[in-house]
């Protein structure tokens, strides 16, 4: 362990452990400040993109004619979305500061093998979760919010997308696909400890495709082949990941001998 840490005693440990926190608090309310101020303009050109047809997606697919209304029918609606839009930006925004800081804080307990292993393991599950939030934002969210806006039952009803609606499956998108990409790294700690290997995630590679897929279809419940075929393939290509990250069975003459 690293000298200062064995000098500190409990009451020091608690007293960083609040700095800590404190500078966390501190870092979420400075980018919370931010995102309210410029709410208006990240929820123009940002959050509400993908309801027309100027989305940068569609233009690449040729949808350039869709477009969605979002009503609102509550009337603190409104002003509560601009206070978690501004909230949920700002958790997004400084992610990797609070994981810096908590980096700070268990850095002087680890082992030095422990900390270049947790250093490469916080900025790979940071660029990841940012990577899957964005596939979530510029491709599941928009192809499966596009498919169930225009599906029709009947055509004597009207699709009518209310504002807590349209936002509640956003962020969920968003932040599900941020989650599943953390799944290389999940696959990574889990083969440290013994509990997964790169022939067992071999050998259960044809499961895996019909788990994706199932869990493709529930993401985006859409009958479009291309459109599960989109959703389908980064999450395969991280199954792929994980086979390549995780560490290999150990050998037979590697493992310890069975006593009598």
């Amino acid at each position: 362990m690293a000298a200062e840490n064995k000098e500190m005693s409990f009451w020091n440990h608690l007293e960083e452990l609040r700095m800590t926190l404190i500078r966390m608090i501190a870092i979420v309310g400075v980018f919370l400040i931010a995102s309210f101020i410029a709410m208006p303009w990240l929820f123009d050109h940002v959050i509400m993109a993908p309801t027309t047809g100027e989305f940068f997606v569609y233009k690449w697919i040729g949808a350039k004619d869709f477009k969605v209304d979002i009503i609102n029918i509550n009337v603190a609606s409104q002003f509560l979305t601009h206070l978690s839009s501004s909230l949920w930006m700002s958790l997004l925004l400084s992610f990797p500061f609070l994981l810096w800081e908590i980096w700070r804080f268990v850095r002087p307990a680890l082992y030095q093998n422990e900390v270049k292993s947790l250093r490469w393991g916080f900025l790979f599950g940071t660029v990841m979760f940012y990577l899957g939030c964005f596939i979530g934002y510029a491709v599941v969210f928009p192809f499966s919010f596009r498919f169930l806006t225009e599906y029709q039952i009947s055509t004597s009803i009207v699709n009518q997308i209310s504002l807590s609606s349209y936002m509640s499956n956003f962020l969920t998108m968003v932040f599900v696909m941020g989650a599943l990409f953390e799944l290389p790294l999940l696959a990574l700690i889990l083969s440290s400890i013994g509990l997964i290997n790169k022939q067992m995630l071999r050998k259960g590679r044809k499961y895996a495709v019909v788990v994706i897929m199932v869990l493709a279809a529930f993401i985006t419940p859409s009958s479009d082949p291309f459109t599960l075929f989109i959703v389908f393939t980064p999450i395969y290509i991280l199954y792929e990941l994980s086979i390549l990250l995780v560490k290999s069975a150990p050998k037979e003459e590697d493992l310890p001998e069975e006593t009598e």
